[in-house]
């Protein structure tokens, strides 16, 4: 689960880095002892919030399957509280991530685009699709197929519009279903 969250972080534009492991956190144990926490990554950010208006914050991150976190958060929540508190004092956020805010259709996404990625296209026909979108905007990809791939080249521009998503080129909504109605845009 832990690969599956820095997969989806780093396929994001707005992420600057991922770092593993990034602090260790003392805290009082429910017996009165010192204990220690590691939290698992440290997310930051390279774009603003702009609805908000503001940076984004750098977001500390516990990954723990949901089970598991179920079952020992009476015992998990002073370690938790302590990397909040931490995060809190340095203009952070922090929190615990499981299965349902990694595996998602954006995960499933980015796994079908990461096939593509290696696959070698013609650059003049990249820069063509790509200055095109800039001048259009938004369209979607069966518009770009239209315009730049006659009909026997169909599953060549579809591997090849899979292809500029996966390299980041171009941008959609990774949240969305793909397909072939799927919006992109120039990012």
């Amino acid at each position: 689960m832990e690969r599956d969250f820095v997969l989806r972080q780093e396929f994001s534009l707005g992420v600057a880095s991922v770092v593993a492991q990034p602090c260790r956190v003392s805290y009082a144990t429910s017996e009165g002892n010192v204990g220690h926490y590691t939290p698992d990554y440290l997310v930051i950010y390279t774009v603003r919030d702009e609805p908000v208006g503001r940076e984004r914050r750098p977001m500390l991150i516990e990954v723990k399957p949901k089970l598991d976190w179920v079952r020992h958060w009476r015992e998990w929540t002073p370690k938790w509280n302590a990397a909040r508190r931490y995060a809190q004092e340095r203009g952070w956020i922090f929190h615990v991530y499981d299965e349902s805010r990694i595996r998602t259709l954006a995960l499933d996404n980015i796994n079908f685009l990461r096939r593509y990625r290696a696959y070698q296209f013609d650059q003049e026909d990249s820069m063509a699709v790509i200055e095109d979108l800039r001048e259009l905007g938004a369209v979607s990809v069966d518009y770009l197929l239209a315009k730049h791939f006659p009909a026997g080249f169909r599953a060549e521009g579809v591997a090849h519009m899979w292809h500029l998503l996966a390299t980041r080129r171009i941008e959609c909504d990774i949240c969305d279903e793909l397909s072939l109605q799927t919006e992109v845009w120039v990012p």
